[in-house]
């Protein structure tokens, strides 16, 4: 269990801050809830059920488990399903585990999609085009809270790697 002050990753809002442990009672339930800030948006309050399974919320990762996390972009990703309706199904799930190997597969594998068909003068279907940017966004965040650098920083080199390989 979290506690007070604690970031996590929480699902699909990235970094946030653990401001407060409750019990609340909705709808007859009463329940403990993690009330959360997400970093940068200090406006937006989650309310979430501490024994919630649905949305995942770990710990940080660590510099070690960023490191190992930014050398998987040297390899190739995951293989390309061309149906874009399976393709969007089968990420998703794969999303829902929370799992950062995992999610950097997808990402690495939509980084080297877009790059590849940009190149053929193309663009990137729109709903990979959004899957990439929600989940580039959170990954490279908490890459760089975890590496102690910038976004940007990240972006251009896992940039470089793909390029490189």
């Amino acid at each position: 269990m979290f506690k007070e002050g604690d970031l996590v990753t929480y699902s699909t809002h990235g970094i946030c801050k653990i401001v407060d442990i409750c019990t609340k009672t909705y709808s007859g339930i009463t329940r403990n809830y993690y009330v959360l800030h997400p970093i940068g948006d200090s406006n937006l309050t989650i309310q979430c059920p501490t024994d919630n399974k649905q949305n995942v919320m770990q710990e940080m990762m660590d510099e070690g488990e960023a490191e190992e996390i930014l050398e998987s972009f040297k390899e190739p990703g995951m293989n390309w399903i061309e149906k874009p309706n399976d393709r969007k199904r089968y990420y998703s799930d794969m999303l829902k585990t929370g799992n950062r190997e995992t999610i950097a597969k997808i990402v690495n594998t939509l980084m080297r999609k877009k790059r590849k068909v940009e190149n053929d003068g193309k663009k990137l279907a729109e709903a990979d085009r959004k899957m990439l940017c929600s989940i580039q966004n959170i990954l490279f965040k908490e890459l760089a809270f975890s590496l102690n650098t910038s976004f940007e920083t990240i972006d251009k080199q896992v940039n470089k790697l793909i390029k490189l390989n």
